[in-house]
């Protein structure tokens, strides 16, 4: 086997069953990365790992089981990583949803929320000691969205859950807008270490993602509609595997990326108050959830 810059490196995807987070998988394990996906369906999970072993040319391929929705399942997660892998190269936080109808977590938060943002929050801090520990420099890459301009007024603090008013793509567009803050205050945070933190922009994508009726009707109607001029997950995840693995962002830290390029997210996006605002609610919510 070829050696390459990711050969015997580790790399857990979250949701990497499907879309660009199993592309980003395929590309990973072709550059020889030591693969590990996450997926809520065990089956699915395990069919995805034979495709992306075939695809990627790579038999250190693994699935893990994990549900953003349960700080119970990413505790579990955790402990099963950190007991079976003595590195950790890079996380990329990949999975995410949008629903028509306000859902709550096994934890009593709103779903979009508490997977997108809260989940991700936990599973990364539970994963830092071992990002932190790697001297050659680990990276943390986050899939958000442009769909974060959608949120005009920012992060609303007095109504984070959508308790008030739940607005599918609304309450999404937050959780994007929330994923640039959480990257950018990760990286001041870890500012004296070797780990990098950054998010991503994956383009419009003709994927699964909204098109199987959880965002409600017109979130279907508006896939099926767009479908033309929507980019395959192959292209889609070409920024992720960028960050994830390329020598040209090494030492790039709290930026946000789209088309493998730096650009410039919303005012909302770079708003630092916020950024550690919503860091220190994440981990007050977190830690009262027991």
């Amino acid at each position: 086997m070829a050696t390459s810059a990711l050969h015997n490196k580790v790399v857990v995807i979250t949701g990497g069953n499907s879309g660009i987070g199993k592309e980003t998988a395929v590309n990973l394990a072709r550059l020889g990365a030591r693969v590990i996906i996450t997926a809520r369906n065990p089956s699915r999970g395990v069919a995805a790992r034979k495709e992306i072993q075939a695809r990627g040319r790579s038999a250190d391929v693994e699935v893990m089981a994990l549900d953003l929705a349960s700080f119970e399942s990413i505790r579990a997660f955790a402990k099963q990583f950190l007991d079976q892998q003595d590195r950790l190269d890079v996380l990329v936080n990949n999975a995410g949803l949008v629903l028509s109808k306000r859902q709550e977590t096994a934890d009593g938060f709103e779903m979009q929320f508490g997977v997108n943002q809260l989940g991700h929050f936990l599973l990364t801090n539970l994963l830092l000691d071992r990002l932190q520990s790697n001297t050659a420099g680990a990276r943390v890459v986050v899939v958000s969205s442009h769909a974060h301009n959608w949120a005009r007024r920012g992060l609303e603090f007095d109504d984070l859950q959508s308790t008030r008013h739940y607005r599918p793509y609304a309450a999404y567009s937050k959780t994007k807008l929330a994923n640039i803050l959480f990257t950018r205050e990760l990286a001041r945070r870890l500012g004296n270490t070797q780990v990098t933190a950054n998010a991503l922009h994956p383009g419009f994508v003709a994927s699964r993602f909204s098109r199987d009726g959880d965002a409600g009707v017109l979130g279907t109607i508006g896939m099926v509609l767009g479908r033309p001029f929507a980019i395959s997950p192959e292209k889609g995840a070409r920024t992720s595997t960028y960050l994830a693995s390329s020598p040209d962002v090494a030492g790039i830290t709290g930026e946000y990326f789209y088309k493998c390029r730096p650009t410039a997210p919303s005012k909302h996006g770079v708003d630092a108050d916020a950024a550690r605002r919503l860091w220190e609610v994440s981990e007050q919510l977190v830690a009262g959830a027991g």
